[in-house]
């Protein structure tokens, strides 16, 4: 059975996503999906700098996100999610 819903690819996200990713970050809220705190990315505990940063929620430690640098690229995971998001730095390495 084919699945007639309308179909998209990644391109329609560009403008939607630019809103939200040219902002102060550490002013971004964030809840955390264990405990329910919720508060902005500032507030979240954050190790490192090698190999990467990991910033945990401050009452339980649930990963929040990992940021890892890697030449003209930064790694992005969110959560404790096996996937990560590959943006070309616009900083030099």
């Amino acid at each position: 059975m084919q699945d007639s819903t309308p179909r998209l690819d990644g391109n329609c996200l560009a403008g939607p996503l630019s809103e939200i990713l040219a902002v102060e970050p550490t002013t971004a809220w964030w809840r955390c999906p264990v405990c329910a705190r919720s508060g902005p990315l500032a507030q979240l505990h954050v190790y490192g700098p090698e190999p990467g940063l990991t910033a945990r929620c401050p009452d339980c430690a649930y990963i929040a996100l990992r940021l890892v640098r890697e030449g003209p690229h930064v790694w992005l995971t969110l959560g404790t999610g096996e996937g990560a998001f590959r943006f070309t730095s616009a900083r030099p390495a």
